[in-house]
């Protein structure tokens, strides 16, 4: 058997655009990476119905959000929408409403479009974030880091230049109302999240903390209750490390975070009352690993490393939730983004 991750770039060295992977679950390895969609700077993406591939691109000066149909031999561009400025950071996916978001670091955006049936991309709405933000460095300016759907189909934001979660009601045509915030601790750095199935609980990713937020969500007015924070690093770690992306087994019972710097995968188990306990952090076998995904089955995880150009394999245990090193050095140029394809 086997299945296909769509793997985000950036392109300022040897990268050509989005590629293909494919793992060969009975072998347990990853080969046969070939450029998928030639583009400049799909650093995220996100895989839709009917393989739609909805992406961060820049074209020059210009950057925004491309659909593409991957569905034959090569690459169809189904629309664009590009503006003078820096790309996104992330774009998420509202196949209900079908709508895309856009989080862009640089302008502090939220931008939501219309997807039509042709793949036509229309926007609706610009969010733009102002006021207080954190001490660090990397906080000189609001950063909006991650737009994604809650699961009673709201809008939960991320800002990691001030520290912030924002949730938005999003109605039928795409337009955002604020509805609840929650403001963490100056310089957790609010990068990305993930919900518990069950709906109740979310897991936030703090980049320049490499921390870790339990906090439990009450859908009937969007508000949250903080229950834990938690190191993705040893306490002893004294370098530079930047927290990246979290995942969640769908299972509920383990959360992966990866950290660039340290450059491992960080695994918690989660508790009774839903906090984590850290069970193990394993090398990803590169630097700077950005982002990583589980497998159809979970019984894979794919991890990419942005600054050697290589993916990491492992073997995932549903157990135990622990991951074994498969195979390393797997070239791929500058990868950053890991969905799953098929």
């Amino acid at each position: 058997m086997s299945e296909q991750f769509l793997i985000g770039t950036y392109t300022k060295k040897d990268s050509k655009g989005a590629y293909l992977v494919t793992l060969d679950t009975d072998k347990g390895e990853l080969k046969d990476v070939k450029l998928a969609i030639p583009s400049q700077k799909p650093a995220y993406l996100q895989v839709g119905p009917r393989q739609r591939v909805y992406a961060v691109k820049q074209a020059g000066d210009q950057a925004g959000v491309a659909s593409y149909d991957l569905s034959g031999d090569h690459a169809t561009t189904l629309s664009t929408f590009l503006e003078t400025g820096p790309a996104p950071a992330y774009v998420g996916l509202d196949q209900q409403r079908h709508l895309l978001y856009s989080a862009n670091y640089h302008t502090a955006n939220v931008e939501v479009f219309k997807i039509a049936a042709d793949g036509q991309l229309t926007r609706t709405d610009v969010v733009t974030h102002q006021g207080a933000t954190g001490p660090e460095p990397e906080q000189e300016a609001p950063h909006v880091h991650y737009a994604d759907l809650t699961p009673d189909q709201r809008l939960i934001v991320c800002d990691l230049g001030m520290d912030l979660i924002v949730v938005y009601d999003v109605s039928e045509d795409g337009k955002l109302t604020a509805v609840s915030r929650f403001q963490f601790e100056p310089g957790f750095g609010t990068r990305h999240l993930v919900f518990h199935p069950n709906g109740q609980y979310v897991y936030v990713l703090g980049e320049l903390s490499s921390k870790l937020a339990v906090l439990k969500y009450n859908a009937a007015d969007a508000s949250f209750e903080h229950l834990q924070t938690i190191k993705t690093i040893p306490a002893d770690w004294t370098a530079h490390n930047g927290a990246a992306a979290i995942r969640m087994s769908k299972d509920g019972k383990f959360i992966y975070t990866s950290n660039r710097g340290e450059n491992t995968i960080a695994v918690f188990a989660v508790q009774p009352d839903f906090t984590v306990k850290h069970i193990q952090s394993i090398s990803t076998a590169g630097d700077f690993p950005r982002d990583f995904n589980l497998s159809q089955d979970e019984s894979f995880l794919v991890a990419s490393n942005q600054n050697t150009d290589n993916l990491t394999l492992y073997r995932r245990d549903a157990q135990n939730g622990k991951l074994t090193l498969l195979q390393k050095d797997v070239a791929c140029p500058e990868p950053v983004c890991v969905q799953r394809f098929n």
